[in-house]
Protein backbone atom coordinates (compact mmCIF):
# COMPACT_ATOMS: atom_id res chain seq x y z
CA UNK A 1 0.00 0.00 0.00
CA UNK A 2 1.34 3.38 -0.97
CA UNK A 3 1.99 5.72 1.95
CA UNK A 4 1.87 9.34 0.91
CA UNK A 5 4.13 10.88 3.52
CA UNK A 6 7.79 10.21 3.07
CA UNK A 7 9.70 8.91 6.06
CA UNK A 8 13.42 9.34 6.51
CA UNK A 9 13.62 12.52 4.42
CA UNK A 10 16.52 14.65 5.67
CA UNK A 11 15.53 17.89 7.27
CA UNK A 12 16.26 21.17 5.58
CA UNK A 13 17.23 24.08 7.78
CA UNK A 14 15.29 27.32 7.53
CA UNK A 15 18.39 29.07 6.16
CA UNK A 16 19.16 26.54 3.44
CA UNK A 17 15.46 26.25 2.64
CA UNK A 18 15.26 30.01 2.14
CA UNK A 19 18.34 29.96 -0.09
CA UNK A 20 16.86 27.23 -2.29
CA UNK A 21 13.56 29.03 -2.74
CA UNK A 22 15.16 32.44 -3.12
CA UNK A 23 17.54 31.20 -5.81
CA UNK A 24 14.65 29.73 -7.76
CA UNK A 25 12.45 32.79 -7.33
CA UNK A 26 15.12 35.17 -8.55
CA UNK A 27 15.40 33.52 -11.95
CA UNK A 28 13.46 35.14 -14.79
CA UNK A 29 12.49 38.72 -15.46
CA UNK A 30 13.77 40.79 -12.54
CA UNK A 31 11.85 43.88 -13.62
CA UNK A 32 8.59 41.91 -13.67
CA UNK A 33 9.09 40.48 -10.16
CA UNK A 34 10.40 43.68 -8.55
CA UNK A 35 7.93 45.12 -6.01
CA UNK A 36 7.61 48.57 -4.53
CA UNK A 37 8.24 49.29 -0.88
CA UNK A 38 4.49 49.72 -0.41
CA UNK A 39 3.72 46.10 -1.38
CA UNK A 40 2.20 43.98 1.37
CA UNK A 41 1.25 40.31 1.64
CA UNK A 42 -1.20 39.30 4.37
CA UNK A 43 -1.22 35.53 4.93
CA UNK A 44 -3.46 33.48 7.19
CA UNK A 45 -1.89 30.03 7.54
CA UNK A 46 -2.96 26.86 9.33
CA UNK A 47 -0.77 26.31 12.40
CA UNK A 48 0.37 22.89 11.18
CA UNK A 49 1.82 24.55 8.06
CA UNK A 50 3.30 27.66 9.67
CA UNK A 51 6.81 26.41 10.44
CA UNK A 52 7.64 24.93 7.01
CA UNK A 53 6.03 27.86 5.18
CA UNK A 54 7.93 30.59 7.03
CA UNK A 55 11.15 30.27 4.99
CA UNK A 56 9.09 30.59 1.80
CA UNK A 57 7.54 33.80 3.13
CA UNK A 58 10.96 35.10 4.18
CA UNK A 59 12.36 34.39 0.73
CA UNK A 60 9.40 36.07 -0.95
CA UNK A 61 9.92 39.18 1.17
CA UNK A 62 13.63 39.25 0.32
CA UNK A 63 12.95 38.80 -3.37
CA UNK A 64 10.17 41.36 -3.78
CA UNK A 65 10.67 43.83 -0.95
CA UNK A 66 7.10 43.13 0.14
CA UNK A 67 6.10 43.44 3.78
CA UNK A 68 4.77 40.02 4.82
CA UNK A 69 2.20 39.90 7.61
CA UNK A 70 1.57 36.33 8.75
CA UNK A 71 -1.10 35.07 11.14
CA UNK A 72 -0.82 31.44 12.20
CA UNK A 73 -3.69 29.64 13.87
CA UNK A 74 -6.59 27.21 13.63
CA UNK A 75 -8.25 27.01 10.22
CA UNK A 76 -11.80 27.56 11.48
CA UNK A 77 -10.61 30.59 13.41
CA UNK A 78 -9.13 32.01 10.20
CA UNK A 79 -12.45 31.48 8.42
CA UNK A 80 -14.31 33.28 11.21
CA UNK A 81 -11.96 36.26 10.99
CA UNK A 82 -13.28 36.70 7.47
CA UNK A 83 -16.96 35.86 7.97
CA UNK A 84 -17.51 37.45 11.39
CA UNK A 85 -14.86 40.17 11.69
CA UNK A 86 -14.45 41.22 8.08
CA UNK A 87 -10.66 40.73 8.25
CA UNK A 88 -9.59 39.54 4.81
CA UNK A 89 -6.08 38.25 3.99
CA UNK A 90 -4.38 38.09 0.62
CA UNK A 91 -3.69 34.35 0.84
CA UNK A 92 -5.53 31.83 2.95
CA UNK A 93 -3.92 28.40 3.54
CA UNK A 94 -6.10 26.00 5.54
CA UNK A 95 -5.65 22.47 6.85
CA UNK A 96 -8.99 21.36 5.39
CA UNK A 97 -10.06 22.25 1.86
CA UNK A 98 -13.68 21.61 2.87
CA UNK A 99 -13.68 24.82 4.93
CA UNK A 100 -13.87 26.79 1.67
CA UNK A 101 -17.12 25.37 0.24
CA UNK A 102 -18.73 24.98 3.66
CA UNK A 103 -17.94 28.38 5.18
CA UNK A 104 -16.44 30.78 2.63
CA UNK A 105 -17.93 30.15 -0.81
CA UNK A 106 -19.32 31.89 -2.75
CA UNK A 107 -19.46 35.08 -0.68
CA UNK A 108 -15.79 35.29 0.27
CA UNK A 109 -14.07 33.08 -2.34
CA UNK A 110 -14.99 31.67 -5.74
CA UNK A 111 -12.24 29.04 -5.97
CA UNK A 112 -9.74 27.07 -3.94
CA UNK A 113 -6.90 24.69 -4.68
CA UNK A 114 -6.10 21.44 -2.92
CA UNK A 115 -2.32 21.43 -2.48
CA UNK A 116 -1.10 19.04 0.24
CA UNK A 117 -1.96 15.81 2.08
CA UNK A 118 -1.47 14.56 5.62
CA UNK A 119 -2.48 11.75 7.96
CA UNK A 120 -3.23 11.32 11.66
CA UNK A 121 -0.80 9.65 14.09
CA UNK A 122 -0.25 9.28 17.83
CA UNK A 123 2.84 11.33 18.70
CA UNK A 124 4.90 11.11 21.89
CA UNK A 125 8.43 11.70 23.24
CA UNK A 126 11.04 9.32 24.65
CA UNK A 127 10.15 10.50 28.15
CA UNK A 128 6.41 9.86 27.73
CA UNK A 129 4.95 7.40 30.21
CA UNK A 130 5.02 3.90 28.64
CA UNK A 131 7.02 5.20 25.65
CA UNK A 132 8.99 1.97 25.65
CA UNK A 133 5.84 -0.13 25.44
CA UNK A 134 3.57 1.58 22.93
CA UNK A 135 3.13 -0.04 19.53
CA UNK A 136 0.70 0.00 16.64
CA UNK A 137 -0.95 -3.04 18.24
CA UNK A 138 -1.52 -1.66 21.75
CA UNK A 139 -1.84 2.13 21.45
CA UNK A 140 -5.58 2.06 22.17
CA UNK A 141 -4.90 0.33 25.49
CA UNK A 142 -1.96 2.56 26.46
CA UNK A 143 -3.94 5.75 25.80
CA UNK A 144 -6.77 4.63 28.07
CA UNK A 145 -4.52 4.22 31.12
CA UNK A 146 -5.02 6.54 34.03
CA UNK A 147 -1.35 7.42 34.38
CA UNK A 148 -0.97 9.06 30.94
CA UNK A 149 -1.85 12.58 29.86
CA UNK A 150 -3.33 12.64 26.36
CA UNK A 151 -3.95 15.82 24.36
CA UNK A 152 -5.95 16.84 21.31
CA UNK A 153 -6.96 19.98 19.46
CA UNK A 154 -10.30 21.76 19.75
CA UNK A 155 -12.71 20.34 17.14
CA UNK A 156 -14.63 23.62 17.01
CA UNK A 157 -11.51 25.55 16.02
CA UNK A 158 -9.17 23.28 14.06
CA UNK A 159 -9.51 20.48 11.50
CA UNK A 160 -7.00 18.42 13.50
CA UNK A 161 -9.56 18.48 16.31
CA UNK A 162 -12.52 17.13 14.40
CA UNK A 163 -10.26 14.79 12.44
CA UNK A 164 -9.20 13.31 15.78
CA UNK A 165 -12.85 12.57 16.57
CA UNK A 166 -13.32 11.01 13.14
CA UNK A 167 -10.15 8.97 13.55
CA UNK A 168 -11.28 7.62 16.93
CA UNK A 169 -14.57 6.50 15.41
CA UNK A 170 -12.66 4.73 12.67
CA UNK A 171 -10.34 3.10 15.21
CA UNK A 172 -13.37 1.71 17.04
CA UNK A 173 -14.74 0.39 13.75
CA UNK A 174 -11.38 -1.13 12.78
CA UNK A 175 -10.96 -2.88 16.15
CA UNK A 176 -14.62 -4.01 16.39
CA UNK A 177 -14.67 -2.66 19.96
CA UNK A 178 -17.89 -0.78 20.75
CA UNK A 179 -17.29 2.12 23.11
CA UNK A 180 -13.58 2.45 22.26
CA UNK A 181 -13.88 5.96 20.79
CA UNK A 182 -15.70 7.27 23.86
CA UNK A 183 -13.17 5.68 26.21
CA UNK A 184 -10.21 7.21 24.34
CA UNK A 185 -11.90 10.58 24.21
CA UNK A 186 -12.62 10.49 27.94
CA UNK A 187 -8.88 10.12 28.60
CA UNK A 188 -8.11 13.24 26.53
CA UNK A 189 -10.03 15.74 28.68
CA UNK A 190 -10.76 19.38 27.95
CA UNK A 191 -7.88 20.55 30.12
CA UNK A 192 -5.51 18.90 27.63
CA UNK A 193 -7.17 20.45 24.59
CA UNK A 194 -5.50 23.29 22.66
CA UNK A 195 -6.61 25.57 19.84
CA UNK A 196 -4.37 24.20 17.10
CA UNK A 197 -1.85 21.52 16.16
CA UNK A 198 1.21 23.68 16.79
CA UNK A 199 0.12 24.65 20.32
CA UNK A 200 -0.57 21.01 21.10
CA UNK A 201 2.86 19.96 19.83
CA UNK A 202 4.50 22.59 22.04
CA UNK A 203 2.77 21.09 25.07
CA UNK A 204 4.10 17.64 24.22
CA UNK A 205 7.61 19.00 23.66
CA UNK A 206 7.48 20.68 27.08
CA UNK A 207 6.64 17.38 28.76
CA UNK A 208 3.18 18.51 29.85
CA UNK A 209 1.57 15.70 27.85
CA UNK A 210 2.55 12.09 27.20
CA UNK A 211 0.70 11.57 23.91
CA UNK A 212 -1.14 13.68 21.39
CA UNK A 213 -3.37 12.98 18.42
CA UNK A 214 -1.51 14.88 15.73
CA UNK A 215 -0.68 15.26 12.04
CA UNK A 216 2.25 13.17 10.88
CA UNK A 217 3.87 16.23 9.31
CA UNK A 218 3.89 18.03 12.66
CA UNK A 219 5.30 14.98 14.46
CA UNK A 220 8.08 14.66 11.89
CA UNK A 221 8.88 18.38 11.89
CA UNK A 222 9.27 18.31 15.68
CA UNK A 223 11.25 15.08 15.74
CA UNK A 224 8.59 13.25 17.76
CA UNK A 225 8.40 9.46 17.55
CA UNK A 226 4.89 8.43 16.57
CA UNK A 227 2.62 5.43 16.20
CA UNK A 228 1.41 4.99 12.63
CA UNK A 229 -2.26 4.08 12.45
CA UNK A 230 -3.97 1.61 10.11
CA UNK A 231 -4.64 2.96 6.62
CA UNK A 232 -8.40 2.66 7.13
CA UNK A 233 -8.09 4.79 10.29
CA UNK A 234 -5.47 7.52 9.66
CA UNK A 235 -7.45 9.58 7.07
CA UNK A 236 -4.41 9.60 4.80
CA UNK A 237 -5.12 7.11 2.02
CA UNK A 238 -7.54 7.88 -0.86
CA UNK A 239 -7.94 4.14 -1.41
CA UNK A 240 -9.83 4.07 1.91
CA UNK A 241 -12.10 7.05 1.23
CA UNK A 242 -15.20 4.85 1.50
CA UNK A 243 -14.05 3.60 4.92
CA UNK A 244 -13.46 7.13 6.14
CA UNK A 245 -16.95 8.15 5.05
CA UNK A 246 -18.44 5.93 7.76
CA UNK A 247 -17.36 8.49 10.38
CA UNK A 248 -18.93 11.88 10.89
CA UNK A 249 -18.89 14.63 13.48
CA UNK A 250 -20.73 17.91 14.04
CA UNK A 251 -18.82 21.05 15.04
CA UNK A 252 -19.82 24.64 15.75
CA UNK A 253 -19.05 26.82 12.72
CA UNK A 254 -20.34 29.87 14.62
CA UNK A 255 -22.43 30.51 17.76
CA UNK A 256 -25.55 30.10 15.59
CA UNK A 257 -24.49 27.39 13.17
CA UNK A 258 -23.19 23.83 13.27
CA UNK A 259 -21.54 21.98 10.39
CA UNK A 260 -21.19 18.24 9.92
CA UNK A 261 -17.84 16.92 8.69
CA UNK A 262 -17.66 13.45 7.17
CA UNK A 263 -14.46 11.43 7.17
CA UNK A 264 -12.38 11.78 4.01
CA UNK A 265 -8.69 11.77 3.04
CA UNK A 266 -6.90 14.80 4.49
CA UNK A 267 -6.32 17.58 1.97
CA UNK A 268 -5.13 21.12 2.61
CA UNK A 269 -6.59 24.00 0.60
CA UNK A 270 -5.63 27.56 -0.34
CA UNK A 271 -7.19 30.55 -2.04
CA UNK A 272 -6.94 34.27 -2.67
CA UNK A 273 -10.18 35.66 -1.17
CA UNK A 274 -12.40 37.71 -3.46
CA UNK A 275 -11.75 40.93 -1.52
CA UNK A 276 -8.04 40.37 -0.91
CA UNK A 277 -6.41 43.78 -0.34
CA UNK A 278 -3.26 42.96 -2.38
CA UNK A 279 -4.26 40.35 -5.00
CA UNK A 280 -1.34 41.01 -7.36
CA UNK A 281 1.16 40.35 -4.58
CA UNK A 282 -0.78 37.23 -3.61
CA UNK A 283 -0.52 35.93 -7.16
CA UNK A 284 3.25 36.48 -7.21
CA UNK A 285 3.56 34.58 -3.96
CA UNK A 286 1.57 31.59 -5.20
CA UNK A 287 3.64 31.49 -8.39
CA UNK A 288 6.72 31.17 -6.20
CA UNK A 289 5.12 28.61 -3.87
CA UNK A 290 4.32 26.29 -6.78
CA UNK A 291 7.80 26.49 -8.31
CA UNK A 292 9.67 23.19 -8.61
CA UNK A 293 12.33 24.07 -6.05
CA UNK A 294 9.78 25.40 -3.56
CA UNK A 295 7.81 22.16 -3.84
CA UNK A 296 10.97 20.17 -3.23
CA UNK A 297 11.91 22.29 -0.23
CA UNK A 298 8.44 22.07 1.33
CA UNK A 299 8.47 18.30 0.95
CA UNK A 300 11.86 18.19 2.66
CA UNK A 301 10.22 20.12 5.51
CA UNK A 302 7.67 17.27 5.81
CA UNK A 303 4.82 18.91 3.87
CA UNK A 304 3.38 16.31 1.50
CA UNK A 305 2.71 18.65 -1.41
CA UNK A 306 0.65 17.35 -4.31
CA UNK A 307 2.49 17.06 -7.60
CA UNK A 308 0.07 19.62 -9.02
CA UNK A 309 -2.66 21.58 -7.23
CA UNK A 310 -6.28 20.64 -7.90
CA UNK A 311 -8.45 23.70 -8.54
CA UNK A 312 -12.12 23.75 -7.55
CA UNK A 313 -14.45 26.58 -8.56
CA UNK A 314 -13.95 29.47 -10.96
CA UNK A 315 -11.77 32.56 -11.09
CA UNK A 316 -8.42 31.09 -10.05
CA UNK A 317 -5.54 33.24 -11.36
CA UNK A 318 -3.19 32.02 -14.12
CA UNK A 319 -0.42 31.40 -11.60
CA UNK A 320 -2.57 28.68 -9.99
CA UNK A 321 -4.26 27.36 -13.12
CA UNK A 322 -0.90 27.03 -14.87
CA UNK A 323 0.47 25.03 -11.93
CA UNK A 324 -2.62 22.82 -11.98
CA UNK A 325 -2.07 22.07 -15.68
CA UNK A 326 1.65 21.41 -15.42
CA UNK A 327 3.26 17.97 -15.54
CA UNK A 328 3.14 16.35 -12.06
CA UNK A 329 6.39 16.85 -10.16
Amino acid sequence: MTRFLRRGVPRLSALSFGVVVLATACRGDASRSRATAADTLVVYVAASLARPLQPVLDSFAARTGAVVQRESGASLEHARKITELGRVPDVLLLADHEVFPRLLMPQHATWYAQFARNRMVVAYTPRSTHAGEITAANWTDILQRGDVEVGRTDPNLAPAGYRTLLMLQLAERHAHRPGLAAALLANAPARNMRANAADLAALLAAGELDYIYEYQSVAEANGFPFVPLPADVDLGDPAHAADYGAARVEVRASPERSVEYVGEPILYGLSIPSNAPHPATARRFLAMMFSTDALRALRSAHVDMLGTPVVVGTGAPPEVNDAARSVPR
